[in-house]
This record gives structure tokens, sequence and C-alpha cells, in this order.
């Protein structure tokens, strides 16, 4: 086995790969009607009507909106909070 030199290596850069944010997407589903998924955008998130009503129309016509970015911690603590409401959701790195 012939040993690859240290300078050959690539660099690592594992504070930027921790610094990447993580967001928290709700997905479309068949169940929640449109009127209440603005609504709890507007009750959990305290988005405005327009900006509930946007994210609520990327999930029904795309199938899937990210709603907020943060730390892990704070991305699951929305996740769980957006399943409590009865929504699909999931966390995921960018």
């Amino acid at each position: 086995m012939t040993a690859i030199p240290l300078g050959t290596l690539p660099a690592l850069d594992l504070e930027s790969e921790l610094d990447k944010p993580w967001s928290t997407t709700v997905w479309d589903d068949p169940i929640n009607l449109m009127s209440y998924v603005t609504y709890v955008f507007m009750e959990y998130f305290k988005f405005s009507k327009e900006k509930a009503d946007y994210h609520m129309l990327m999930v029904h016509t795309e199938g899937k909106s990210a709603v907020s970015t943060g730390s892990r911690e704070a991305m699951e603590k929305d996740v769980a909070a957006m399943h409590s409401y009865g929504l699909w959701a999931t966390l995921s790195q960018d």
C-alpha cells in the first residue's frame, strides 16, 4: 500500500458544513384544507396573511414549501409543531 502525500488530500471544510442552515419543508397532502394550512402558518410562524397564503399556495401547487430555516434544533421543533397540527413536514440541511 502506498502512502498519499498529505499535500494532495482535499481540505475538509467541516466548519462550513456545520454552518449550513437547516430548513423545515411542509408537503402537500390530500387531507388538510388550504384555509387550514394558511391558519397554521399564521398561528405558529406568525406569518402575515399574505405570506401564509404564499406558502400555502406553494404547498398546494408545487407540492412543498420551505417555511423556516435555522439551527437543526429549531427546525426539529418546527417539524414537530407541524406534525402536531396534522401537517406533513420534514427537515433537511441545505
